[in-house]
């Protein structure tokens, strides 16, 4: 009994260790003003991402499924564009991304922007989900959002703390006497429960909210985000539990989105594009 609860608490501890560590690492974000752990900078995570990112097409491109479909390409880039103005409107730095926009073959349902302005879209979203014009917006917004919100560098940092906070646990019950290398796998685990996925479902509440405000802005029906939520759901179903899922639940994502379709209406009024 008093084995177990010494490691209980020492497992308590290393989970402990990552958020007594990050407090020195942390930056207000200067849009949601969210204080964030940054021990990896936009700059770093955007330079990885354009490796990535590069090595990415590369590979695709080998294997045909870089999609150069002239008329599906030219639609993509074409909302992502006055989306790109806005990003840029909202956080002028980004002026020096290195923005791209590229079409990938593939049936996922999927789409995303790395820091630094890296952007793909799956043709499995355009071709299930068939969005309008306004509904791609919402998606592109919702992706763009996620760079402009330092997401990525944030989620790098989170990851880089943990494993840091982990194994100076480990190490500190070696020199105590104490084996961790058995009950550091479940830390992991817990940690990742009680700091990653919970950080994730935040941000993408963030994305949705700065995604919704970009595509409106841009002149796009923010009520397409609904829309095209109903969509996503019809095509990807309710999912899991929401306390392991990094998204929100859908359902409960849908309600928020008719909260903020309807917060920003007078800037699409104001900005409402002429087709």
């Amino acid at each position: 009994m008093r084995q177990d609860l010494l490691v209980h608490r020492l497992l308590a501890a290393l989970v402990a260790i990552p958020l007594s560590l990050g407090v020195s690492g942390c930056s207000t974000n200067p849009i949601t003003g969210r204080s964030q752990i940054m021990l990896v900078s936009d700059d770093q995570a955007a330079r990885q991402s354009a490796q990535a990112y590069d090595q990415l097409l590369m590979n695709a491109g080998g294997q045909g499924v870089l999609n150069e479909d002239p008329v599906m390409l030219d639609r993509v880039r074409s909302i992502a564009e006055p989306l790109i103005e806005q990003a840029v409107a909202l956080r002028p730095e980004t002026r020096n991304w290195q923005w791209e926009v590229h079409v990938l073959t593939s049936d996922q349902v999927n789409a995303w922007c790395m820091a630094g302005g890296k952007i793909a879209v799956y043709t499995g979203l355009l071709r299930k989900i068939r969005p309008t014009d306004d509904e791609l917006a919402q998606v592109l917004g919702h992706e763009i959002a996620h760079a402009l919100l330092s997401h990525q560098a944030e989620k790098m940092s989170r990851v880089r703390l943990q494993k840091l906070g982990l194994g100076l646990g480990v190490l500190a019950g070696a020199v105590a006497g104490y084996d961790l290398g058995g009950v550091a796998g479940l830390a992991d685990t817990l940690a990742t429960i009680s700091l990653q996925l919970p950080n994730s479902r935040k941000a993408e509440n963030e994305a949705d909210a700065v995604g919704i405000e970009l595509a409106a802005k841009a002149g796009y029906d923010p009520f397409a985000a609904i829309s095209l939520w109903e969509k996503m759901i019809q095509v990807g179903g309710s999912g899991g539990p929401d306390w392991l899922s990094t998204h929100p639940n859908p359902e409960q994502r849908l309600q928020s989105m008719r909260t903020k379709a309807q917060a920003v209406m007078p800037l699409y009024e104001a900005n409402r594009r002429v087709r």
